[in-house]
């Protein structure tokens, strides 16, 4: 079962890669944005993809000027035109995400959504965002015995693009900082 997902989750990886490579260089651009100027990079993750605010914020390597989009109580920050928002959820028809990139485009506040998309869906998450990466992630990953399908790993998969986000705005960072 291991090696089955740990093939099936290196080939979804390859794929982020060879697919969303433009979307994650073009996304990273317009965050590192905030970070070379005097904003702040708000991140949300819907669900347990809160823990990538936790990683941007509190890990060994955290990013630079990175805060949680919304308060304890749940209400979103106060934001300013300098600052960017990296949002995800697992799926672009999340209507809790979708509602809070209608909300932060209503305020012209640049956003980037990282999710699955839906095909088919009109109005999803890429819609109202100005950058959207497909995580590609539809269904869980190893197909049972039973019909059923299991191992969606949603966390590893936002992890990944998180961290090709970071490495890129730290590239982008480091050739500002050159100059």
């Amino acid at each position: 079962m291991m090696k089955i997902f740990t093939t099936q989750l290196t080939g979804h990886f390859n794929r982020i890669l060879d697919q969303e490579e433009f979307s994650i260089e073009d996304s990273a651009r317009l965050l590192a944005q905030a970070l070379m100027g005097e904003g702040t990079l708000y991140i949300y993750g819907h669900n347990e993809l809160q823990a990538i605010v936790t990683e941007a914020k509190s890990s060994s390597e955290p990013l630079l000027r990175t805060e949680a989009l919304v308060d304890e109580n749940g209400k979103l920050k106060e934001l300013s035109q300098a600052d960017r928002v990296l949002l995800f959820s697992y799926r672009s028809t999340d209507s809790e995400t979708i509602s809070l990139a209608k909300q932060l485009a209503d305020m012209g506040i640049p956003t980037v959504g990282v999710s699955a998309t839906v095909k088919g869906e009109a109005g999803g998450l890429e819609a109202v965002t100005d950058f959207h990466i497909d995580t590609k992630l539809r269904q869980a990953l190893i197909p049972g015995d039973d019909g059923q399908r299991y191992g969606y790993p949603a966390l590893m998969t936002a992890l990944y693009v998180y961290y090709s986000l970071k490495f890129t705005i730290n590239e982008i960072l480091s050739e500002y900082n050159e100059e």
